[in-house]
């Protein structure tokens, strides 16, 4: 069997001979040719540039967000949800498995934006999030296209703040000649600073006038620290402005329930107080009747009903007179 099997492939491979010899050679002008169409066909080498996308304790909504992320990001690719027991910086291990550049990693209420091999890494807290489903928008984008990045004019004020342009122009732009990438524009990603935080939104671009219609999703992004790192390492910078929400959430919650008790307690204590004190018993006052102006006297109701008993009443001995009289 073992025979016959070599000699069916060894079989295989003359006809192949005897077809290639047939096949006329080709001029080497013609080859040329060939070569010079094969270059301007292919745009040039593929970039495999991928983004992880993983996540740990997140709610329904932050993954719903995530969903739409990966829709919007054609060269992203997800991972499996990782366990509360191991650290940050197996993350790391798991893009080097995955050939992936750039993480997003989400973690309850915060995400991580971070280059995998040598930093930096950044931390931001989550708010206002708005999936596209909730939104309910009519802007549809087409699924593996290029978006556009615009970013506030206050990103190149400071310093900070330009190192976050340009990791998030590393990590939402498609990189050149990805493989799952289109070659066509059709939607914008804007990053606008206001109160010390990060507004994100996408837009459609309309084919009729260029004019944008907003798709989703919609998120802010409260700055909380730079490490140096990725996931980790000396910190680069720490907003002076972030406060812990939860805590704080927490702390202003109760505090504002105390006060409430407390003004409560308060005006029963006065009113037990008062309840107390004697009643202050004011003099007459002689001018205070000056326009008072007594009120006419009306006649007295008569009560049609006795009225009609007592007629009947009299009506009654009368008729009872009248028949004793007659019976005697």
């Amino acid at each position: 069997d073992k025979k016959a099997i070599g000699l069916f492939f060894t079989a295989k491979k003359l006809k192949r001979i005897r077809k290639n010899a047939r096949q006329p050679a080709k001029s080497p002008v013609v080859a040329g040719d060939v070569e010079e169409e094969e270059k301007d066909c292919i745009p040039g080498p593929k970039n495999k540039e991928r983004g992880l996308e993983s996540w740990l304790r997140i709610s329904f909504r932050t993954r719903h967000l995530m969903q739409d992320l990966r829709m919007l990001m054609s060269h992203s690719k997800a991972d499996t949800k990782m366990d509360r027991k191991e650290k940050l910086f197996v993350i790391n291990e798991v893009c080097e498995m995955k050939n992936c550049n750039k993480c997003i990693y989400f973690e309850d209420l915060y995400m991580w934006l971070s280059n995998s091999r040598h930093g930096p890494s950044v931390k931001f807290l989550v708010q206002n999030i708005y999936t596209s489903a909730e939104l309910k928008m009519t802007g549809n984008c087409l699924q593996g296209s290029r978006p556009l990045l615009s970013f506030h004019p206050a990103f190149n004020e400071l310093p900070h703040y330009t190192l976050l342009k340009e990791l998030l122009i590393q990590i939402f732009s498609t990189p050149r000649y990805h493989p799952k990438s289109q070659p066509f524009v059709d939607h914008v990603f804007t990053f606008t600073i206001l109160d010390n935080r990060i507004w994100f939104r996408s837009f459609e671009i309309m084919e009729e006038d260029a004019a944008v219609v907003e798709i989703g999703p919609r998120f802010v992004l409260n700055l909380i620290r730079i490490f140096q790192g990725s996931f980790g390492g000396p910190t680069l910078y720490e907003n002076p402005h972030y406060q812990s929400p939860p805590n704080t959430h927490r702390h202003i919650v109760r505090s504002i329930t105390a006060v409430k008790y407390r003004e409560k307690q308060q005006v029963k204590d006065v009113q037990k107080l008062r309840k107390k004190e004697p009643k202050t018993i004011l003099p007459h006052d002689p001018t205070a009747d000056v326009f008072v102006t007594p009120a006419e006297e009306k006649p007295p109701k008569v009560d049609l009903k006795a009225r009609k008993k007592r007629i009947y009443k009299r009506q009654r001995k009368i008729k009872q007179k009248m028949n004793s009289g007659n019976t005697k």
